[in-house]
């Protein structure tokens, strides 16, 4: 396979799409399976659309292991373990292990539908002049982040709340990095996340929401 940044690497974190640890919030909706099946046509639109951008390579980091079926539909895909406790250590993981053999590392999540080919390219484009990238979410966290280099900016975040992209901005300005930020992006969490993927053909309608 050719990609147009063979030194760089996409990497996607994934949950196992397990009922009644998937997507908590959406169960009083779809319940527990209805959830995981979600959770479970997320990851595959999110690594197709990665493999189809033939941006680079494309690694997915898993929680809680790497074995559910979900995970080894593709062989091209690297498999690995999330490593840490709260989600910032785990992301610190995951891109310095990455940057060990990358020149630029993307990392994404599964529940953003706004991110395409084009939008992970720019991502990967801004790592040429910046050292870090982020893609800013509506609910005051991020889509994407990206790096060129290891990076000490994941404490002192409040993960999960609407504060995190603010404290990560303020976390790089203490540490002197220069950043640059894509559009504006939302993901999929809640009820109204759920309508509005439908409305806008992302995703097949589910009957919970017709």
């Amino acid at each position: 396979m050719t990609w147009r940044f063979p030194h760089a690497a996409l990497q996607i974190f994934a949950r196992a799409p397990v009922p009644g640890e998937a997507k908590t919030r959406l169960i009083p909706l779809l319940g527990a399976a209805g959830a995981a099946e979600l959770q479970a046509r997320l990851l595959r639109r999110t690594v197709e659309t990665a493999l189809a951008a033939f941006l680079a390579p494309v690694q997915l980091w898993c929680t809680p292991d790497c074995d559910h079926p979900a995970f080894r539909a593709w062989p091209e895909v690297s498999r690995h373990l999330q490593q840490g406790g709260e989600l910032g250590e785990r992301m610190a993981h995951a891109l310095s292990s990455g940057l060990r053999r990358a020149e630029r590392v993307v990392l994404i999540g599964t529940d953003c539908p706004g991110l395409d080919a084009a939008y992970l390219q720019r991502a990967l484009e801004f790592l040429a002049d910046h050292d870090v990238v982020l893609g800013p979410a509506e609910d005051g966290g991020y889509v994407l982040i990206g790096c060129r280099r290891p990076v000490e900016i994941f404490h002192r975040i409040d993960w999960g709340t609407d504060r995190v992209l603010l404290q990560t901005r303020e976390r790089l300005r203490e540490a002197g990095i220069g950043w640059r930020e894509l559009p504006l992006r939302w993901d999929v969490d809640r009820p109204p996340d759920l309508q509005r993927m439908v409305a806008g053909g992302y995703l097949e309608t589910y009957k919970a929401v017709e």
